[in-house]
């Protein structure tokens, strides 16, 4: 049917003229080409709106799973802060348990330490008043034994001197006989 439009189209304008009019060329092609350029076409549309709705269908699934991936990516940093922030927490309870156990344990030291210097103290007092005592009985058993021996010297000194006195009586005796 397209070609005996054709050749039909082609005896009207003449086989003398060279050149159809551009109008006419048009309508061959539309005529020869038209149905399947409206196929082509439409298929090309059909073609151009499934990849529209792809690329929609995948920025729309893209965007879920970017938002899906965010969500995670946020609970999973919230989650980590959260456990930073109690050990944090922990290591600081610790610490502070620690320094009041260094404390107490630093405070218990210094009680030990006053008391066992309170204790030696005491001991050094005892001992000092026992050494003093000592020394003044010592002290006191030397004068006793000096005024013992002043005594001595002093009657041996008595005594010597009557000897030398009974020895001049008795050379004066012995002299005058």
């Amino acid at each position: 049917m397209a070609n005996t439009t054709i050749a039909d189209n082609l005896q009207e304008h003449g086989t003398a003229s060279a050149e159809p009019p551009p109008e006419s060329l048009d309508k061959v092609r539309d005529i020869l080409f038209g149905g399947q350029m409206r196929a082509v076409e439409t298929r090309l549309q059909g073609l151009e709106s499934r990849l529209l709705q792809a690329q929609e269908s995948l920025r729309s699934e893209f965007t879920k799973e970017l938002d899906s991936l965010d969500a995670m990516v946020r609970k999973e940093v919230q989650s980590l802060s959260e456990r930073i922030d109690t050990e944090r927490a922990k290591r600081t309870e610790e610490l502070k348990a620690l320094g009041e156990t260094t404390s107490m344990a630093d405070a218990d030291l210094r009680e030990a330490i006053m008391q066992q210097g309170q204790a030696l103290s005491a001991e050094i007092a005892r001992l000092s008043e026992r050494l003093s005592a000592e020394l003044a009985r010592s002290v006191l058993e030397l004068k006793v034994e000096k005024a013992s021996l002043s005594t001595l010297a002093t009657l041996f000194t008595e005594m010597g001197s009557r000897l030398k006195g009974d020895e001049r009586g008795a050379a004066k005796s012995s002299n005058r006989g």
